[in-house]
């Protein structure tokens, strides 16, 4: 018994040892250095960067201002998105097929993509403004960009899909039943959605909140290129300091604020909730509702019965037939608030494909027909490297994520290992922390190393940030697969290796594809890494679509946004088909 325990405890640390070297290395490392840098200057320790910090206040003010974007951003995304996460998990397969489909184009589509997009739409010669002056409602271009309505704007369109597939994931899990059973029990529909379907389904707002905050408080893209002088992101500030500058004291001590305020918030969503929700579990830990009990949860419980009461009253004006279907089943208003939205966040990018094959560059309406602007895409050296880097790049990261990843996966799953819900907040730090904080941290390390512009390096960091993904997809997949196919493997004479290579890899296959497509579509679209492991030379393909749209707007940036899409999707419907596939089985 002692040698199988020890020869146990072996096989579960080499199964988690490779993510964990690479989570220490090339995440705890890089940030625990540049962190260090804010008290440790060339003299010794030093709080000079922190009493600069907070001398001005300018610095606080971008927080406020960060602080502000990213709460209108998550409650804007939570509200929108909750509907479209209900009635993708109510209505049939093939229409949830096509809904998710649409979903996951959005969510795939580069941010670049999406903001560059919106730059066309809102401009001055955009196509929002021409159509008002074509209908007559103004006379005169209106100022659209560069304010607080535009950033949010694009992040809310940048991360509703983010938002829904977070609350899908738990939606999904809830038993339909429990609604129905409410129904026969005399509840009208309304307060059997309040009352029942609801809190069954905050797990899932919560994690979506979380994940949307925790994005949008260390984004920059979209701040930068649809916002002004007073819609400065706390991000934004940290770039200046490192490429600008090169002062790195003081972007430690800004990146030491941004993240009390993110771990602030993650301790209090694990203190309720708890971590494992953000995996797709439905339910609250044994020791949140002790949290929630008491005035809250009886002021909680009287305002969805007032909720349901209100869905009950506004229900009874409608016609009968409509009034006394299934409480979860969704209605024409519905159905149609959701197509309206998916419209909205997938209509800038589908805006410019017929820009990208107009003569008259980038105004509304597109004028003629022309491949130029491809031809200069495919004739530029600077594209088509981009392009091969990104590939070989996301491939790399592809695979190195699923090889780390799959293993802990299972390790999570099958093993009953001690301290499981710390080991899952570690594997979930890269997402925790901001990205801005583990690019320039990363930068710092491979300068030292000499990986700055190296395909390695970039590998290596886009791995960090991709394998939570792979771990949680996994992690998805493992719960639903049957352990009795293993179990009869094995009593019929099969070793453990002979079980995964026979019955358990070509049942999970589909599931490790997607997990690597997963991990290489995070790869092909990441923007923050590489804007500093490049160091300026070997561009990616984000990389070189950022510097084009900072520097100049050309018309062959809508060429390669419709090339984009179009890969998005086939790579989504590949995956798809995969996910059916292993759904077949």
């Amino acid at each position: 018994m002692r040698a199988i325990s020890r020869r146990l405890a072996w096989t579960r640390a080499a199964m988690g040892a490779p993510l964990v070297l690479l989570l220490v290395l090339f995440l705890v490392y890089p940030v625990g250095q540049l962190l260090l840098l804010s008290v440790y200057g060339d003299n010794g320790f030093t709080l000079a960067p922190y009493r600069q910090l907070f001398a001005s206040s300018v610095y606080l003010d971008v927080l406020l201002i960060t602080l502000k974007i990213s709460l209108a951003t998550t409650l804007v995304c939570v509200v929108a998105g909750y509907p479209i996460a209900y009635l993708i998990s109510v209505v049939g397969k093939e229409r949830k097929a096509t809904l998710l489909f649409w979903v996951l184009l959005s969510f795939w589509t580069s941010f670049l993509v999406r903001a560059f997009a919106w730059i066309v739409l809102l401009g001055r010669n955009g196509v929002i403004n021409k159509t008002l002056i074509s209908l007559g409602i103004i006379s005169s271009p209106a100022s659209l960009l560069y304010n607080f309505g535009s950033v949010l704007v694009g992040m809310v369109n940048a991360l509703l899909p983010l938002a829904v597939l977070t609350m899908l994931s738990v939606m999904e899990n809830i038993d339909r039943t429990l609604p129905r059973a409410a129904a026969t029990l005399g509840a009208r529909p309304g307060m059997a959605f309040w009352k029942i379907y609801f809190p069954l389904s905050l797990p899932g707002v919560a994690a979506a909140g979380i994940m949307v905050f925790v994005t949008a408080i260390g984004f920059f893209i979209v701040p930068a290129l649809l916002g002004g002088r007073r819609e400065t992101m706390i991000t934004q500030l940290i770039i200046d300091q490192v490429q600008q500058t090169m002062n790195w004291g003081f972007a430690g001590a800004i990146s030491v604020l941004l993240l009390v305020v993110v771990l602030v918030v993650f301790a209090a969503y694990d203190r309720l909730l708890g971590l494992s929700t953000m995996t797709g579990a439905s339910a609250p830990r044994n020791a949140a509702p002790s949290r929630l009990s008491g005035p809250v949860q009886k002021a909680g419980d009287a305002l969805l019965a007032l909720l349901g009461a209100i869905s009950d009253r506004i229900l009874l004006l409608l016609p009968s037939r409509r009034r006394d279907r299934n409480p979860d089943q969704a209605g024409m208003g519905l159905q149609a608030f959701v197509w309206t939205m998916l419209l909205i966040i997938s209509a800038p990018t589908i805006l410019m494909i017929p820009l990208s094959f107009g003569t008259g560059g980038l105004n509304w309406p597109p004028q003629g027909f022309t491949l130029h602007w491809y031809e200069t895409v495919l004739n530029s050296p600077l594209w088509t490297q981009a392009v091969l880097r990104s590939l070989l790049v996301g491939i790399g990261t592809g695979v190195l994520a699923m090889l780390i990843g799959t293993p802990a996966a299972f390790l999570l799953v099958r093993s009953e290992i001690p301290g499981k819900a710390a080991w899952l907040a570690f594997i979930l730090s890269p997402i925790v922390v901001p990205r801005m904080i583990i690019a320039v941290g990363l930068f710092y390390v491979f300068a030292q190393m000499g990986l700055v512009g190296s395909a390695v390096g970039l590998v290596l960091g886009h791995t960090v940030v991709a394998v939570p993904y792979v771990v949680m997809t996994m992690m998805a997949v493992l719960r639903n697969y049957d352990t009795r196919l293993d179990h009869a493997a094995q009593s019929l004479g099969a070793r453990p290796f002979a079980t995964l290579r026979y019955v358990t890899f070509p049942i999970l296959g589909a599931g490790m594809m997607s997990s690597f497509l997963f991990a290489f579509a995070t790869s092909f679209d990441e923007l923050t890494i590489a804007l500093f492991a490049t160091g300026g030379l070997n561009a990616t393909l984000p990389k070189q679509f950022w510097d084009e749209v900072t520097l100049q707007v050309s018309p062959a940036i809508a060429a390669v946004s419709t090339c984009l899409f179009v890969f998005m999707g086939l790579l989504i419907f590949v995956a798809e088909r995969l996910r059916r596939r292993a759904a077949a089985r």
